[in-house]
């Protein structure tokens, strides 16, 4: 199986979360860009503050790697027209791909219609610029109940509300891979959590992110049916090696 294909190769954190400058911050995402371009990889998934550079980077190199970012990021809270004014950023950078938090806070606290109108207003967006647009839900804050529900739920929306052609490039992804657990729970993409958004997304294509470690791991997720997976550790699961990382 060829995993290359179907990973996003993740560096998320921040300099300060790293301790590191943004200048380092910006060569780590340029080597991460060479590590796609070299080995197939198909898309980066990086900060938005450094989109407009490893876009540059990559068309330097004539290559198709494609350039994800995210938007919201981490927590999700942010208001609408903040993640609109984000992704609008993006986009104008050069992102190929717009991975939303949806306000899964909101969610819980009941207010499904602020959420219903942050996924359209902003799919809307990323879908008129012709970019693939991800939903994180981050699963490791719901329950199974909750995580049927909010991937119906958005499923149910895009369908009422996008054409069937525009179903395919609609993601619902698991998670973050920076929300805090306790116990040593997982806090990112699990099998079984992954085969409730499988069974309850419709249409939508499914991203497995965070926690995936082994190329077993990887080749089983793909064949449950996920359609991405993203990852800290792209190169070691091509190279069929284990990974320890914890982090994006």
């Amino acid at each position: 199986m060829n995993i290359a294909q179907y990973l996003d190769s993740t560096y998320l954190k921040t300099p300060a979360q790293s301790g590191i400058s943004n200048e380092e911050t910006l060569q780590l995402d340029k080597d991460l860009a060479q590590e796609a371009i070299d080995h197939g990889i198909f898309a980066v998934m990086i900060r938005p503050d450094y989109v407009a550079d490893i876009k540059k980077y990559i068309q330097e190199r004539n290559s198709n790697v494609v350039v994800g970012t995210v938007i919201g990021f981490h927590e999700g809270t942010y208001t609408i027209d903040e993640k609109l004014a984000e992704a609008s950023k993006a986009i104008e950078d050069g992102a190929d791909e717009l991975d939303f938090v949806i306000n899964y806070r909101a969610y819980l606290n009941g207010d499904s219609a602020l959420v219903k109108e942050e996924f359209v207003k902003c799919t809307q967006l990323g879908l008129k610029h012709h970019k693939v647009v991800k939903w994180i839900i981050e699963i490791a804050a719901l329950t199974d109940e909750q995580i049927a529900d909010i991937t119906k739920n958005i499923s149910n929306w895009a369908e009422e509300n996008f054409s069937e052609a525009d179903l395919p490039n609609i993601f619902v992804k698991s998670s973050t891979g920076f929300y805090q657990t306790e116990g040593g729970k997982p806090n990112g993409a699990t099998f079984e959590g992954i085969k409730i958004m499988l069974d309850n997304a419709g249409k939508l294509p499914v991203k497995a992110a965070g926690g995936v470690r082994t190329p077993g791991d990887a080749e089983k997720m793909i064949s449950m049916g996920v359609k991405r997976i993203g990852t800290s550790s792209a190169l070691a699961l091509i190279k069929n090696e284990s990974s320890s990382s914890n982090g994006y």
